[in-house]
């Protein structure tokens, strides 16, 4: 079954109706090369013949048995020939009369039949017995009983029809050469031109005949102009009506989409209600759209919604979306400290716009965006269907143009963080970077020199606020700092010994500063007092040779390979920094600023196990393995684990931490993402990273940080992934013990400590004929409480399928949802519910 698309519908509904290329070879004997010879003019058609069978008064005419009534055309140039085979061939004048076999071709369109009558002079043939006629215009493919053609014009009347658009037999079975091919029935079917027809007293559908899941039926088709267009149908489901259609129509054309309503949403949630929504589809041009809907809650009110998209050439592109909710809110009983109980208005409520693009200037220079504005943590956390974005609380939004030429970057910028301080209060912390001017040249030799030199040049206008802004609060003015940083390498190698000194100087200045005070006590102020910070660096590099050692895998063969290599890749790397002496008085807004002191060593190693196939000489001479379930192919990374540690040399760090509160430098941002420095300490956690991927279908990963000052490990985040054939799984358990990041209440958290769990499994695939069944659920082991979970059970026919999903989301007092939800789909038409692609378990 081929995945299922959303559709426009106009005034109720719409079918899929579309035209691409398709190509037909000649394979008939007794081959004869007939050019036109006269000229020709355009008659009109001939009275309706008694032989003919009866038909409505607003149809065509259709032709006399004994004259070839079809419109004709001025004959195509003269290098264009008819190829005639047949079996068997007579000539009266410019007629022919062919039997057995025949086929006649003109250009990519062809006529297949039992028996023709052809004239030379008009192209105009008159065919009967096993009639196929097939063109590369459209993949169009036509079997008849009988049928009047013009093989120049592709014009005629076909009877007893049954054909497909875009659709092409091959040795493998049938291809679809478009995204919205369709098969259609009529007793009869007038091609008007190569890509027009007018079906009637037919069907249409994109399922496979004779037996289709699902049908529209009509007294008339008509298809042209780009559109298809059909009045008074009616759609069968598994041969039974279900509904009536007054008028139907759909675009045609490749890559062509039509203005008009899209299948209406309805669904059911515990704290939502009853959902329906509709959206209106406007196809603005052909690279650009716009959809606009609402949706009504029935216990909440109304949600608004538009998405415009843009594609352009080459990655150009636009997408933006807005989403709000006007909420009637609700009443919920809230209990305080002293078990007092009352009741509290609560409103959601709120506003969320996305805006994201790219435009390529030219081959060096492009501009991009990514912005979001978000008026309400809540409304996303209670509204949302994604639960990786209810819980997050971030909000990046940036804008920038770059400019790159051979090795020399340019750039302006502009961004802005949003994040969430303090949850019982919503207090937040915004921090903006506009703008943001970046000149940079990438490392490079200075003539023929061994060394290598680089540098980097940033002005940025910074702000920050938190809380309430005062006039003496942080930044309520924006902050100048200008950084300039080049440094100088000479990388050398010894004895199979790998070196990379380097030497720097970093420029640091701020038009403002801020109180030199260490936390906890009084808040820092800022000042208007500049500040410049000069800093010298040192560093050394150095890599070992490689040790790796080559195993014969012995009896583990079969499941390892016939060689496995194992190799121990050692690094070591010393940093030198002076001359951040007034670290607390630096504002903060980014990596730039937490700069300090630095006197390292970091060091590790890198261990990595490749497995080569069973017979690899045989692979490598181009035969196939003897050996049984051998395989070919080159060596396979199995096993990656990556093993770091720090030995600070002044474990006071220039005496600028505040004891007892989480700390972040930028020598503990560039090796952990989680926070460890509350104290002194000389040594940093170790930090592993592993991946194995011990089959094709099986892979692990374990990254974790252990605190040997603490005597625990800080952070481990675990992920398993399985797939074979049909059946797949995962699991991932994030499990996190370091300093807190956020405020309850006055009090700051000293520890940041959750157990999550994340499982999924299942079997099927969205396009599986059959049964197809998926779950989902987000654990909180603290908690023993399941804060997501999801369930979808999925049947699928040949070309219409059935989708049912259960979702569950428990958010504390912001959510507490069970919300239901469905899908009915038909292939390459459209899908009736609510359960959006980007959510699907499969």
């Amino acid at each position: 079954m081929r995945w299922l698309r959303q559709f426009s519908v106009r005034l109720t509904a719409c079918f899929c109706l579309c035209i691409t290329q398709y190509g037909v070879s000649n394979a008939q004997t007794g081959t004869q090369q007939v050019t036109p010879t006269a000229p020709v003019v355009q008659t009109a058609a001939v009275p309706l013949g008694a032989d003919q069978p009866a038909m409505p008064a607003e149809l065509p005419q259709a032709p006399s048995a004994e004259r070839f009534p079809l419109a004709v055309a001025v004959p195509p140039p003269a290098e264009q020939k008819v190829v005639i085979e047949a079996d068997k061939q007579s000539r009266n004048g410019d007629r022919l009369l062919l039997q057995g076999n025949v086929s006649l071709t003109y250009g990519a369109y062809r006529v297949d039949a039992d028996r023709v009558e052809y004239d030379e002079a008009t192209g105009e043939l008159e065919a009967t017995g096993h009639l196929h006629a097939s063109g590369a215009n459209n993949s169009e493919s036509i079997n008849a009983s009988h049928a009047t053609v013009n093989i120049r014009t592709e014009t005629g009347r076909f009877y007893d029809v049954h054909g497909s658009i875009g659709m092409r037999a091959t040795a493998r079975g049938t291809m679809y050469t478009t995204d919205n091919p369709f098969l259609f029935t009529g007793r009869m079917v007038v091609k008007t031109g190569p890509a027009e027809f007018e079906i009637y007293d037919g069907t249409v559908t994109s399922c496979q005949l004779p037996r289709p899941d699902w049908q529209l039926a009509a007294a008339k088709f008509t298809l042209g102009g780009g559109k298809a267009r059909a009045y008074k149908t009616t759609f069968k489901l598994l041969n039974v009506p279900i509904f009536f259609l007054p008028y139907a129509t759909h675009p045609t054309k490749e890559g062509e989409r039509q203005t008009g309503f899209l299948i209406p949403v309805i669904g059911q949630s515990s704290t939502k209600g009853f959902v329906l929504g509709e959206q209106i589809y406007f196809a603005l041009s052909r690279s650009m759209d716009l959809t606009v809907g609402a949706e009504y809650f029935s216990r909440r009110g109304w949600q608004q919604s538009a998405t415009y998209r843009y594609r352009g050439a080459g990655l150009n592109f636009v997408q933006g979306h807005y989403g709000g909710l006007l909420d009637r809110g609700f009443v919920q009983s809230v209990t305080d400290a002293n078990g007092n109980t009352t009741n509290v208005f609560t409103n959601q409520g709120g506003e969320d716009v996305t805006l994201s693009g790219r435009y390529d200037l030219s081959d060096h220079t492009r501009v991009a965006a990514d912005v979001e504005y978000l008026s309400s943590f809540v409304y996303r956390q209670a509204f949302t269907d994604n639960f990786n974005q209810a819980v997050s609380s971030d909000i990046t939004s940036y804008v920038y143009g770059t400019h790159a030429v051979n090795g020399y970057v340019a750039s302006l910028e502009a961004d802005r963080y949003q994040g969430l301080k303090q949850v019982t209060t919503g207090q937040q912390i915004r921090i903006f970077r506009a703008p943001l001017l970046e000149a940079e040249a990438l490392e490079r030799h200075p003539g023929k020199s061994p060394l290598v030199w680089s540098v980097l040049t940033q002005f940025a206008a910074l702000k920050r606020t938190q809380g309430t802004p005062t006039t003496n609060g942080f930044a309520t003015d924006f902050v100048g700092r200008l950084d300039v940083h080049p440094r100088m390498s000479l990388p050398f190698s010894l004895a199979g010994f790998r070196f990379r000194p380097v030497v720097g100087l970093r420029d640091t200045y701020y038009t403002r500063s801020r109180t030199p005070t260490l936390l906890p006590g009084p808040t820092p102020v800022e000042v208007q007092v500049p500040l410049n910070r000069l800093l010298t660096e040192a560093e050394i590099e150095v890599r070992a040779p490689i040790l790796e050692k080559t195993y014969d895998t012995g009896v583990f063969s079969r499941l390892l390979g016939l060689q496995a290599r194992h190799t121990i890749e050692p690094e070591l790397r010393y940093r030198y920094a002076d001359g951040a002496d007034d670290y607390l008085k630096t504002l903060r807004f980014d990596m730039t600023d937490v700069v300090t002191n630095k006197n390292e060593l970091e060091y590790g190693f890198t261990q990595r196990l490749f497995l080569r196939p069973s017979r690899q000489h045989e692979c490598d001479a181009g035969e196939t393995p003897t050996e049984t379930g051998a395989t070919c192919g080159g060596t396979r990374e199995t096993l990656r684990w990556r093993i770091v540690e720090r030995t600070y040399f002044d474990d006071s760090f220039s005496n600028v931490l505040s004891i007892g509160r989480r700390n972040v430098l930028d020598n503990t941002l560039d090796l952990s993402g989680v926070a460890f420095l509350t104290e002194k300490r000389s040594v940093s956690p170790i930090v592993s990273e592993m991946k194995l991927s011990a089959t094709d279908h099986f892979d692990v990963e374990w990254d974790m940080n252990y605190d040997t000052h603490a005597g625990k490990f800080t952070q481990s985040n675990t992920f398993i992934d399985f797939h074979a054939g049909n059946y797949f799984g995962g699991l991932s358990h994030a499990r996190l013990n370091a300093p807190g990041r956020f405020q309850t209440g006055t009090t700051t958290s000293l520890t940041s400590d959750f157990s999550q769990l994340r499982v999924l499994m299942g079997y099927g695939t969205p396009t599986k004929q059959g049964l197809s069944v998926a779950a989902n659920a987000g654990i909180d082991l603290k908690l023993a409480q399941v804060q997501y979970g999801a369930t979808q059970v999925s049947y699928n026919w040949n070309c219409c399928g059935l989708s049912v999903e259960y979702r569950k989301y428990e958010l504390g007092s912001v959510r507490n949802e069970n919300a239901y939800r469905f899908n009915f789909t038909l292939a390459n038409i459209g899908t009736a519910g609510n359960i959006r692609r980007t959510e699907r378990l499969f």
